[in-house]
């Protein structure tokens, strides 16, 4: 019943070559004493670092980009990736990367590409926008219409059940899972835009909504800090209603501690800002990116803003420490010392 096809391409020498770029890195402080540069895409949307310690970039319009520390090599079409948009990637324990794009997930062992369709029938369940390798190697595969599991060959749905909830649906978007992550204890968490967080033991469901204590059922990201609390972060719902009086106005972010809600307000932009980007780097900090009010760090209870002049939409550490920031706009770096860095090409 599900289909799938795999397009094997050899990749060639000349092409790799005639797509590589250097990356230039200017500090915040001093870019406007430098020409404009070009950005690596207008708009990343996912960052790995692998176990080779090579950077990638999921753009939503040029495929998926390499950055090996000394060039930046993109991967299109051309290549064998089944489309331009590529929203993410994740790593396997073999070192097989998989790419998440609008027709389904590829699978990439360092030559070749092999391409996943999710479903025939329902356009949706290509727009993969997670993907999760559980513990025991179980693939989670996230999308526009819900939630799959993957055998390594086939799709298998897997049916969360809607909360009874009392605030606005779009019909577009309630299907849509926007994150997937698992707890020390191997539980899932998944996020949805609309019903809020739901957490699966291996045999039942628990939900997290608005009436628990969330700002709003609209929930864009979750993170699991070295305490094994659950940060939520949310979007606004001021567009699901065209009538302003009826409109979810508020987002921002809150805090599962114990399975009760938190609300975190000490910033606001905590409470009304988008939220796509949540991080908790390897000295316990969490970072929160938001869409108009740049990065914020979380440090017990001292917070520092860091005014990135983008909407942040995905964060990843890398081996050094360096913190990298990528959204509509294009690609910051915070290193090592605190400084800002705009990062962008040059042929």
């Amino acid at each position: 019943m599900k289909l799938i096809y795999s397009t094997l391409i050899i990749l060639l020498s000349l092409s790799c070559n005639a797509q590589e770029r250097k990356i230039q890195f200017t500090t915040i402080d001093s870019l406007h004493n430098q020409k404009k540069s070009e950005q690596i895409a207008p708009y990343l949307t996912g960052i790995l670092e692998d176990s080779k310690g090579n950077l990638w970039f999921g753009t939503i319009a040029q495929g998926i980009a390499k950055y090996d520390g000394n060039a930046l090599r993109y991967y299109t079409k051309q290549d064998g990736l089944p489309s331009k948009r590529v929203t993410d990637v994740v790593e396997d324990k073999a070192g097989i990367l998989w790419f998440n794009t609008d027709r389904g997930i590829s699978k990439y062992d360092g030559y070749v590409f092999t391409n996943f369709i999710i479903s025939q029938n329902d356009f949706r369940a290509n727009l993969v926008s997670q993907l999760h390798i559980d513990r025991k190697g179980q693939f989670w595969v996230g999308t526009w219409g819900g939630v799959y599991q993957f055998d390594g060959s086939e799709f298998t749905h897997f049916p969360i059940p809607y909360p009874k909830i009392d605030t606005p649906i779009n019909q577009d978007t309630k299907d849509w899972i926007t994150q997937i992550k698992e707890d020390q204890d191997g539980n899932l968490w998944f996020s949805r835009d609309g019903y809020g967080v739901v957490k699966y033991n291996g045999a039942s469901f628990i939900h997290y909504l608005k009436k628990d204590g969330l700002h709003s059922n609209h929930v864009t990201e979750i993170e699991i800090d070295h305490e094994c609390n659950i940060w939520v972060g949310m979007r606004n719902g001021v567009q699901d209603k065209l009538d302003a009086l009826q409109q979810e106005g508020r987002g921002g972010l809150c805090k599962l501690i114990d399975h009760t809600v938190v609300s975190v307000p000490t910033v606001a932009a905590f409470q009304y800002d988008d939220i796509y980007a949540i991080h908790n780097d390897q000295l316990g900090n969490i970072w929160i990116g938001t869409t108009k009010n740049g990065v914020h760090r979380i440090t017990g209870k001292k917070y520092k803003h860091y005014d990135i002049p983008i909407s942040i939409m995905c964060m990843e550490e890398d081996q050094k420490g360096n913190l990298w920031l990528g959204g509509a706009g294009g690609l910051y770096k915070i290193d090592q010392d605190d400084q800002i860095m705009n990062v962008t090409t040059q042929n």
